[in-house]
């Protein structure tokens, strides 16, 4: 008996379990299709919440790629405001340049022009006064010209006196005029 007892026992412990089991296995895929049916559930739930989050996050991206292609457009509308305005800024002010370079080359230009002007009424009145100093030097050498003339012609009409017999006193008076020297005799 005792080697029948090692297959009975056993053989009986697993017709117990088999009747559990067999029993509980029907509950058991019950639950597991329950647990099946709910992780299903639960999975398509995430995965439509997932979806929902993904369709809300791709809003959300482009909205967020709209606001920043807008902010971009508008920041780079104002540069471009902002470059024109420094670019006519940078214009009025070549154009008011040149406007003044001109003005002032005209007044270059004029005061030049009366410089020339100027240089020339200075010639000419270097020339006028070199003319009249020449004119009075040429007027002293003339004059003194004519007094040395004047001069030589006294002389000549005091020579002419001095040899003519009408200055000259007669023979008596001329002793008088003349006292002969005394005599050492």
């Amino acid at each position: 008996m005792k080697k029948w007892m090692f297959v009975i026992f056993p053989g009986a412990m697993l017709a117990i379990f088999l009747t559990f089991f067999l029993s509980h296995k029907k509950e058991m895929e019950e639950r597991k299709a329950v647990l099946d049916a709910t992780a299903a559930k639960q999975q398509a739930e995430a995965d439509a919440k997932k979806k929902a989050d993904e369709e809300a996050a791709h809003r959300d991206a482009v909205k967020r790629s709209e606001e920043r292609a807008k902010e971009e457009a508008d920041k780079a509308a104002k540069k471009a405001a902002e470059l024109a305005a420094k670019d006519k800024q940078v214009q009025d002010d070549t154009n008011k340049a040149l406007a003044e370079g001109d003005k002032s080359a005209q007044e270059a230009r004029r005061l030049e022009m009366e410089l020339d002007n100027l240089h020339k009424q200075k010639d000419q009145l270097s020339q006028e006064a070199f003319t009249i100093d020449q004119q009075v030097e040429l007027a002293k050498v003339a004059r003194r010209n004519a007094e040395l003339e004047e001069q030589r012609a006294y002389e000549m009409i005091a020579n002419r006196a001095d040899n003519s017999l009408m200055a000259r006193p007669p023979a008596a008076v001329v002793p008088l005029l003349n006292p002969p020297p005394p005599s050492k005799s």
